[in-house]
């Protein structure tokens, strides 16, 4: 059999558009192809979430495969297997199936729908969704089709066994699937796309039969999908190992032999800096803007940010404003100036101490204005987040936030100032991470001054202020952050780590009681395991020990 692996980039909830991209592929692939297969969910992208409870959004979902399948009418040769939702047509329960559907000369000739429905993380989909309620294959063609959706695929893992009763993959091996496929949405996180590979691999190695995995790519709001689609031979030997966050279409010849030394794992800084590139890049374009604009402070971290969104926009899309004050030193300016150079994006200046100064007077009446406490400093990015927000209302740019995870878990941020933004790019990449994406980014040339890499950092907002003033080291802030946030380690737990207590208590304390600022935050793109954002789910009023 051959097979055509096309790992798309949807927009969630147009169908009209995510239809029209399928359609788009026929003329070319069917006559090469047995079957087509596409990602899950595809024909509404991945996770629509609540837009899966609106009637009128099913109804058009289901007037799209009527659509395709019509049209699988004039390429009677070619099988495509397509991710959307279905109707379970029961008057109690969820009402809709995760399914697959299987369009063959003009009908849908089979349907699979989803057996484990994962519920941790980023994934909500028993909010959604029914389980299948039976497993079964399909003869097409030459073959026995096994189909699995997504998470039916992950029961090699020891955590599967304690979230799911059986392994889906494993029964339609027993029935008798002589190709295994699975249909995917499974976002980046660093260091997944090995364990994807190596899960995969395994099936096909276990039951002695091809595997195809295909999976969606494309950012869409907080997570990012890598692709890495993949197929291999009934020895684990891949056929084709797609690329990452980019779309791509390829055909597989089931016939032929794999080639053990076909894939190679990537580079981890490397796939953090292409995942970062692409969520900014559709986040902006799929909700409407073709700009962004950044506050370029002279520091690390919107170094960063202004380099990624050159990456992810091209340089004349992309505007740098930096906004000195009275406390900025002189390096920061030029240091923010030699960025932009070095970019070349259009630069601004605009100087926020005039501006300040009228917020101290007009407050004199109202409370001591020196010595400066956190109340100015806090002012100061207050008028920051206000310029860049004018900036954006006046002429369309998307205002880059530019903080990292470590200062949003312990809050070492201001509401409506330096938090300000339509998208959070750092916003789950700690600061030691952004020291090795800045490094990264330099390999070719230098892009980021030297001199911003090696600063000690400091936001600038009193004389002769130091992050580490405030906070622990970030090297050892990071790590208690990764324990408590990551792997939900105890107070007890980390302090037996040999941090010391009360830094360790302190960090605990901090992130627990600014809850609150993350909640207001802009949205944040996905790189680990645990972000702060849609997979966090911590309340605000609440007091507790952990």
């Amino acid at each position: 059999m051959k097979v055509v692996l096309a790992q798309l980039n949807p927009v969630i909830g147009d169908v009209s558009g995510n239809l029209g991209k399928i359609v788009e592929l026929l003329p070319r692939w069917t006559p090469v192809a047995d079957l087509i297969i596409f990602p899950e969910l595809f024909l509404v992208g991945y996770p629509p979430r609540d837009l899966l409870e609106r009637p009128a959004f099913i109804e058009r979902t289901q007037l799209a495969l009527h659509e395709l399948a019509d049209l699988s009418a004039q390429y009677p040769q070619t099988g495509l297997l397509v991710g959307a939702p279905r109707p379970t047509g029961k008057d109690t329960g969820k009402g809709l199936y995760n399914s697959a559907l299987l369009i063959y000369q003009g009908k849908v000739i089979f349907y699979r729908d989803k057996s484990l429905l994962p519920t941790y993380d980023v994934f909500d989909e028993t909010r959604y969704f029914a389980s299948a309620t039976e497993i079964q294959v399909i003869p097409f063609k030459d073959e026995v089709l096994g189909i699995s959706i997504c998470e039916d695929a992950w029961c090699q893992q020891s955590w599967c066994h304690r979230l799911y009763p059986f392994d889906p993959v494993e029964t339609l091996a027993r029935q008798g699937a002589t190709l295994l496929i699975n249909i995917s949405a499974s976002p980046f996180q660093v260091g997944k796309e090995e364990v994807r590979f190596q899960l995969m691999q395994h099936h096909a190695r276990r039951y002695g039969r091809p595997f195809i995995y295909v999976n969606q790519v494309g950012g869409n709001d907080e997570l990012i999908f890598d692709g890495r689609s993949m197929a291999f031979d009934g020895k684990g030997n891949p056929l084709a190992v797609l690329p990452s966050f980019r779309e791509e279409v390829a055909p597989v010849d089931l016939r032929q032999p794999g080639v053990p030394g076909l894939y190679h794992p990537e580079e981890r800084i490397a796939t953090v800096s292409q995942a970062l590139t692409l969520g900014i890049k559709d986040y902006l374009r799929k909700c409407g803007f073709s700009r962004a604009v950044v506050g370029l402070s002279g520091g690390v971290d919107s170094a960063v940010t202004g380099a990624l969104a050159v990456k992810a926009l091209g340089k004349d899309n992309v505007l740098g404003v930096a906004m000195p004050s009275l406390y900025s030193s002189p390096g920061s300016l030029t240091d923010a100036r030699r960025l932009a150079q070095n970019l070349g994006i259009p630069f601004q200046v605009i100087p926020i101490t005039p501006i300040y100064q009228a917020y101290r007077e007009a407050f004199r009446e109202h409370f001591p204005v020196e010595p400066i406490d956190v109340t100015l400093e806090n002012v100061q990015a207050r008028i920051r987040g206000n310029i860049l927000m004018a900036l954006s209302n006046k002429f369309g740019y998307l205002v880059l936030s530019t903080g990292n995870k470590s200062e949003l878990a312990v809050g070492y941020c201001t509401l409506y100032g330096d938090m300000s933004g339509g998208l959070s790019v750092l916003a789950d990449v700690p600061k030691t991470l952004v020291y090795e994406l800045a490094h990264y980014l330099n390999r070719e040339a230098e892009i980021i001054p030297r001199e911003i890499i090696t600063k000690v950092p400091s936001a600038e907002l009193r004389p002769d202020q130091k992050d580490q003033d405030t906070l622990p080291p970030y090297d050892i802030l990071d790590r208690i952050i990764h324990y408590y946030l990551t792997e939900a380690y105890s107070y007890n737990d980390i302090v037996n780590l040999n941090f010391d207590p009360e830094m360790v208590r302190w960090v605990i304390h901090t992130i627990d009681r600014n809850e609150y600022k993350r909640r207001q935050a802009a949205p944040g793109l996905k790189v680990t395991s645990k972000a702060f954002g849609m997979g966090r789910r911590i309340p605000v009023a609440a007091k507790y020990e952990v």
